[in-house]
């Protein structure tokens, strides 16, 4: 049996450390972050070591937006990386998609949002079922968002699909340190730190614990690379950020 964005109640998938019905995912992660949406960018400092913002600056660089194109910032929440594209390409326009209202409200909220608002949208919808047609955006980008879809093929899938041919898949996300024991000491900060600080600061332990969760469940550089090749991406190419505490995956519909 599969639900209305074709999810199989008869397979499991993982919800950090938990194994539960592929139909239940989408929901836990919802609750995850409408929780955590008021203090989504106070955590990302947290999660990331603070430099987080870098890590977006490093994505633009890569990306380098021109004048004219369109964007499709998939999970884009709070909006960081659209306002940063808007902020470098003239005439360009962004779209931000997230499956929760609530952090798409606390983007709003923002004052670069008012001061940008003739060029960027906001969107409620799945990056497994995208409310749009083919070929429409020139860059899709996700941000910390990949690793909490319930199948990462169909999201890929999607992001091929609505991208114009010559359109380009960029991917920031948590990753894996290549040092196992490098590794092991951002596990140890992870465990330990981050999930008491999210019961400091927003005021819930489980969010957080999940998030560092679904960070090392989360494949490797290599094995989302071949990800976004199956779904048809070329010149699939990607760069470790801060040792591979994050990378940035890139990909090209041609």
């Amino acid at each position: 049996m599969t639900d209305q964005t074709g999810a199989d109640h008869g397979k499991t998938t993982h919800f950090g450390f938990r194994d539960v019905e592929e139909g239940q995912k989408a929901g836990l992660v919802h609750e995850v972050f409408t929780s955590v949406a008021s203090k989504y960018d106070i955590m990302n400092d947290v999660m990331s070591l603070g430099i987080h913002r870098l890590w977006k600056d490093a994505m633009m660089d890569w990306l380098a937006p021109r004048a004219g194109q369109r964007l499709l910032d998939v999970a884009g929440g709070t909006g960081d990386v659209s306002f940063r594209f808007l902020e470098r390409a003239p005439q360009s326009q962004a779209v931000v998609l997230d499956m929760t209202e609530s952090m798409l409200v606390a983007g709003r909220k923002r004052a670069d949002a008012e001061k940008l608002s003739e060029r960027l949208s906001w969107v409620t919808g799945d990056a497994m079922k995208l409310p749009f047609p083919d070929n429409q955006f020139d860059v899709y980008t996700i941000s910390f968002g990949i690793r909490n879809v319930t199948r990462i093929p169909d999201a890929l899938r999607e992001a091929y699909r609505v991208l114009r041919p010559g359109g380009r898949l960029m991917v920031l996300e948590f990753s894996q340190l290549p040092n196992p024991m490098m590794q092991k000491a951002y596990d140890l900060y992870s465990f330990n730190v981050i999930p008491p600080m999210g019961q400091m600061i927003a005021g819930d332990r489980d969010s957080y614990q999940y998030l560092v969760e679904s960070i090392r469940k989360f494949p490797d550089q290599d094995t989302f690379a071949t990800m976004i090749r199956d779904a048809g991406f070329e010149q699939v190419k990607y760069r470790n950020l801060s040792l591979g505490i994050a990378a940035l995956h890139s990909g090209w519909k041609i």
